[in-house]
């Protein structure tokens, strides 16, 4: 399984203007709904900041995984959002996050929840320099591009 097999161009926000975590959530979601990928934006957004009251999920070094498992998403949705300005996202390391990988699935498959958090945290691992590339990108599709080069290296 590849993460650029799972996200889709209409799931990539290159711009998030929100500066405050839940701000970041909402805009996200948000951009799901508007782009038809998700019906429940409340009970999406209640779930994201439920996981996250549980402890931050930003990685460091710019990164975060904001994630949850919603009754009715059939397939993995991932979104990949850019925050130029950069967000505080309480990382262990304290750097605000530029680069977001939230990722909505199913209860029903656990195993695929934590089988895309380990693809998404092998390829923040094993590509330097990731997040700066990211956010040079300019459109959808070379975040689609840059995502699978690394992918192929990995």
């Amino acid at each position: 399984m590849r993460l650029s097999n799972i996200i889709k161009e209409k799931a990539i926000l290159l711009d998030i203007q929100a500066q405050k975590k839940q701000e970041v959530l909402e805009e996200m979601v948000r951009h799901l709904k508007k782009n038809k990928l998700i019906n429940h934006e409340k009970d999406i957004i209640e779930k994201l900041l439920q996981r996250e009251s549980l402890g931050s999920t930003a990685l460091g070094e710019g990164i975060a995984i904001p994630h949850c498992k919603v009754k009715g998403i059939k397939n993995p949705i991932l979104l990949v959002g850019i925050a130029p300005r950069g967000v505080n996202f309480e990382a262990p390391d304290g750097a605000p996050v530029n680069v977001f990988f939230l990722l909505i699935t199913s209860p029903e498959d656990p195993s695929l929840n934590l089988q895309i958090l380990a693809l998404i945290a092998q390829l923040v691992r094993k590509s330097p320099g990731l997040k700066e590339k990211l956010l040079k990108a300019e459109r959808p599709q070379e975040v689609l591009e840059i995502i699978r080069e690394q992918e192929e290296k990995t």
